[in-house]
């Protein structure tokens, strides 16, 4: 993804753009997911983050999740280290609780975090608020829930059984499935009145909250990519974005 956004971003003016990447998740030999947040290991990645992207910092770099086998005195001095030569601007935190922000922040300033956030997870709103009140910006993930928020999937799928869809996220599991499927036709409602596709009111209901900062969308083509920007040319109504919200509750969806 790195060498891909690299060669995304040539000969665009690096002031104009706002480049994030993780660290701390490595694949062992067994292709096995480690964590691992140690100061040689931040040192090594933000390298090759660096060479990946041909960039000469990083605006956002995240600790990918906690890593209980290491200090986060250990990680912060890192991170401190290298916001001070200027290769990061920010540091970042992925799927941390409130608790371990505050421990990170004994050792140096957390200027953002990075929940999953959506109509179908607000577990982490209360969270996210927190953080808002404190100053650390909120870059959300999962903001379509996995695509299921996007209209595009009406049926249960059958995906292959390695998909990250199956374990990480349990929206394609009943009855869950059938809730956001019936939700979803008050999604339809409010898109038609627009003339604009599902995905977006799912995007604007997201980023209308105050404590939303900025919501991180997949996109496989120019076209998908195109089509979530377009969200930003409009806006819900405080009564639209009530009204989704009964619905919500109602079914107590992403609770």
């Amino acid at each position: 993804s790195e060498i891909l956004v690299g060669e995304a971003i040539k000969g665009y003016p690096r002031d104009k753009l706002l480049l994030s990447t993780k660290f701390g998740l490595v694949t062992d030999y067994y292709k096995k997911a480690i964590k691992n947040t140690t100061y040689k290991n931040v040192m090594r990645e933000v390298q090759s983050s660096l060479i990946n992207m041909n960039t000469d910092y990083i605006d956002f770099y995240f600790i990918h999740w906690p890593d209980v086998d290491t200090p986060i005195a250990e990680t912060m001095s890192a991170l401190n280290e290298l916001k001070k030569q200027g290769a990061i601007r920010y540091i970042g935190v992925s799927n941390f609780s409130k608790e371990e922000i505050e421990d990170a922040q004994k050792y140096g300033e957390i200027d953002v975090q990075q929940p999953p956030y959506s109509m179908v997870n607000r577990k982490f709103e209360e969270l996210m608020r927190w953080g808002f009140n404190k100053g650390i910006y909120s870059m959300t993930y999962g903001s379509l829930g996995a695509g299921i928020l996007s209209g595009a999937i009406r049926t249960m799928p059958n995906f292959e059984p390695f998909d990250l869809r199956w374990h990480f996220y349990d929206y394609f599991r009943e009855p869950k499935f059938s809730q956001i499927m019936d939700f979803l036709t008050s999604i339809d409602k409010i898109a038609e009145a627009h003339n604009k596709p599902a995905a977006q009111v799912a995007i604007n209901w997201s980023t209308q909250k105050e404590f939303v900062g900025s919501a991180l969308i997949g996109v496989r083509n120019k076209s998908d990519a195109e089509e979530n920007c377009d969200a930003f040319t409009w806006k819900l109504s405080n009564e639209e974005i009530d009204l989704l919200d009964f619905e919500l509750n109602k079914r107590q969806l992403g609770l």
